[in-house]
């Protein structure tokens, strides 16, 4: 019954996440050329630097969550209710506090918004009101939604989804009429803040309808914090990491203005655009089994997490390798056709990004379940990543621009991604042989090196230009990504572990035993 469940509550988050994203995909296209025309390019660019800026003041919070969700899992499988408001509210005590630094911080750096914004259109009065709107619906999650925490830990984080993108949508069309019509920068804030508001007490509203027992309090959360503390030295393990990866992220783009140009910054981020609306869709689907790994960790069934491991390897291999091909063969001619041929960067750039893309897709299962166990605590493999990377890409990318910075990424984590987190996953873990992960592993590269292979030698009788027109793009595109897809899901689901699992596991596995 607890294993029908989880699989029932991820496909059903999978469902609503993959809903949600179309809707809004469609939406932020629309919306953004409406808000570019009616309230300009300056306004959008003002409230997207206010808010990456709120960003980096948000970095205090990294870790607490993902600490408090991990201890949450096994008083959820136990049904321990007060150990749940317990943990609960001394999470809701954690984030009184960062939403008090939080605050603080908001508040100092607002000092200096006359210096940073000197050379601005806008007066201080729209600047002022903007930032101290952003914050407000920053902090309204600190002290108010800290009980999301309990939503996403008891995989029901598709109620969050559909109460939060629906009052996004809602949100987002009514600001389309008032810059249509009015083209007032307040009123455009100002709703941001009511629905920023709104959306908070009616999602607490449905908190208590789903856990009429949750009864938290920060007070009840000060009086917790004694009794775990391995809550705090878990926190500042993940926080590491947290950031770690958070800068890493985002400094791929800085290192080009830095090194090339400013104008090799928009040609790069066109790739990074494409690259993140696809894995997003997929990543919608693949997110949603973290809390499930959790949970089944916390049963303590070997053979069936096991079994789970690989089947969610074998969807990650698959899809990693599905993307990839496609990118490889299909983002040349779609940038010519869309933006033109001198938008094109080098074909060592494509494969170091793909490369890297790869390996940031197929990394998740090991990821969930290192998450899952707590294995936070090799600080040190953060900090050999980081400096690897930063030595690298400095060193590189001066020398080899793009490419460089992107070997970097490349440099660090092959040996902490791909080699260390499994060995810490299998010896810490499951404690099984580490040979076993590769003897498994290597067959998905076996795998998609053949179907690739195959695939180019097939595909090499086409006649079709992909880059000459958008329908021959789609033919080319439809076959190819067609005849891969084919071979690749046979290999895998013939030769490694975890993919005749997972087929039986798909519901159209059993649509077709029905018919």
């Amino acid at each position: 019954m607890v294993a029908e469940s989880r699989v029932k509550k991820t496909l059903l988050n999978a469902r609503v996440n993959l809903i949600f994203y179309f809707l809004t995909l469609v939406l932020s296209f629309f919306s953004r050329k409406i808000f570019l025309d009616c309230l300009g390019a300056d306004f959008i660019g003002l409230t997207g630097t206010l808010q990456n800026i709120l960003g980096y003041l948000n970095l205090a919070e990294l870790g607490v969550g993902a600490a408090i969700a991990f201890n949450l899992y096994k008083p959820i499988q136990q049904g321990n209710r007060q150990q749940i408001i317990d943990l609960v509210s001394l999470f809701g005590y954690y984030y009184r506090n960062i939403g008090l630094i939080v605050l603080g911080a908001g508040i100092v750096f607002s000092i200096f918004i006359p210096l940073i914004f000197k050379s601005s259109d806008f007066s201080f009065g729209v600047i002022y009101f903007a930032f101290y709107s952003f914050l407000a619906s920053s902090l309204i999650g600190y002290f108010i939604n800290y009980r999301l925490v309990l939503l996403s830990a008891d995989q029901k984080n598709y109620v969050v989804a559909a109460y939060f993108q629906t009052a996004n949508i809602v949100k987002t069309l009514i600001q389309l009429c008032v810059a249509y019509y009015y083209t007032n920068f307040y009123v455009w804030i100002a709703i941001e803040l009511s629905f920023g508001i709104l959306y908070s007490v009616i999602l607490n509203w449905k908190i208590n309808h789903i856990y009429p027992w949750l009864k938290c309090t920060i007070k009840i959360g000060k009086k917790q914090s004694i009794h775990y503390p391995n809550i705090l030295k878990s926190t500042k393990q993940v926080f590491v990491h947290k950031i770690k990866d958070f800068i890493l992220q985002q400094s791929d783009q800085l290192f080009i203005f830095a090194f090339v140009s400013l104008k090799m910054v928009a040609y790069y981020g066109n790739y990074v655009i494409i690259i993140s609306k696809l894995t997003t869709l997929f990543n919608t689907v693949l997110d949603s089994v973290g809390a499930s790994v959790g949970n089944l960790v916390a049963e303590n069934n070997k053979p069936k997490m096991l079994s789970v491991f690989w089947e969610l390897m074998a969807l990650r291999y698959f899809i990693a390798g599905l993307i990839c091909f496609g990118l490889y063969h299909l983002i040349t001619p779609f940038i010519t056709l869309w933006l033109g041929s001198e938008y094109i960067l080098s074909h060592t750039v494509l494969v170091l990004l793909l490369i890297n893309l790869f390996i940031s897709i197929s990394r998740g299962t090991v990821d969930n379940f290192n998450f899952a166990y707590g294995h936070y605590g090799d600080v040190w493999a953060a900090w050999t990543e980081g400096i690897i990377n930063l030595s690298v890409t400095i060193i590189c990318g001066y020398f080899w621009g793009i490419p460089g910075i992107l070997l970097g990424k490349t440099a660090s984590i092959l040996p902490i991604i791909v080699f260390w987190k499994p060995f810490y996953l299998f010896k810490d873990g499951f404690k099984e042989s580490y040979a076993t992960y590769w003897l498994n592993t290597a067959r998905y590269y076996i795998a998609f090196a053949a179907a690739t292979i195959i695939t180019l030698i097939l595909s090499s009788w086409l006649s079709v230009n992909p880059a000459a027109s958008w329908g021959r793009l789609v033919v080319y595109s439809i076959i190819i990504i067609g005849i891969f897809t084919i071979l690749y899901c046979l290999l895998i689901t013939k030769f490694c572990a975890g993919g005749k699992n997972l087929i039986y596991r798909l519901p159209l596995q059993k649509f077709r035993i029905r018919l």
